[in-house]
């Protein structure tokens, strides 16, 4: 999607330059719907989306009916969705001390017991890749933006890690054993890394 095509079959299509993707895996016995275990993924984020509450969600209305998307309304235009991109890709700046955060996370998840983490050492099989460093700058830029800040602080790629190398690290048998997640040990990564 970086290159904003996708092709089905032997036909190729060009993106409009407003564009999102969701992938979703639903568990069914609570084991991923295909193995991937040595999959690598390339999205930005991964976000948890539990089950509505009951009062959010619609009375039991199909797709076609008409009743369920009358009350739905426009909260923004496209054109303002893209001009708050552009605005946003120039805001959030970024320091040096940051981006050594950010490498400091990134370089952890790889190998835990050489940095401090050695408890984590047989629970992480492989960690976050180089695209994580950037996606999480990114990410930290996109949420300091939408704080209304132009600068990242620590507390912002705090907040967006998860999201970002949630899906980056893979646990180990040993971790699924003892029903540790990637979260518990992102979560301790940050717990743990010096914050500048």
């Amino acid at each position: 999607m970086q290159r904003r095509q996708v092709t089905i079959g032997d036909v190729t299509y060009k993106m409009d330059d407003l564009f999102l993707v969701l992938a979703t895996r639903n568990p069914i016995t609570g084991k991923a719907p295909t193995p991937c275990r040595k999959r690598r993924w390339t999205l930005l984020l991964k976000v948890l989306v539990d089950y509505p509450q009951p009062r959010r969600r619609a009375s039991d209305c199909g797709p076609d009916d008409r009743r369920c998307s009358a009350g739905i309304r426009p909260v923004v235009s496209p054109q303002r969705i893209l001009q708050a991109r552009e605005a946003g890709g120039q805001a959030g700046l970024c320091g040096p001390k940051i981006k050594d955060y950010v490498l400091d996370l990134v370089r952890v998840t790889r190998r835990p017991g050489k940095n401090g983490l050695s408890i984590l050492q047989n629970l992480v099989s492989f960690g976050a890749s180089p695209r994580a460093s950037i996606n999480l700058v990114l990410a930290a830029r996109a949420y300091a933006f939408l704080q209304g800040r132009g600068f990242v602080t620590p507390d912002d790629v705090k907040q967006i890690a998860p999201d970002v190398l949630r899906h980056r690290i893979i646990t180990s048998y040993e971790a699924e054993a003892e029903n540790i997640t990637s979260d518990h040990i992102v979560q301790r990564i940050l717990d743990h890394t010096d914050v500048p």
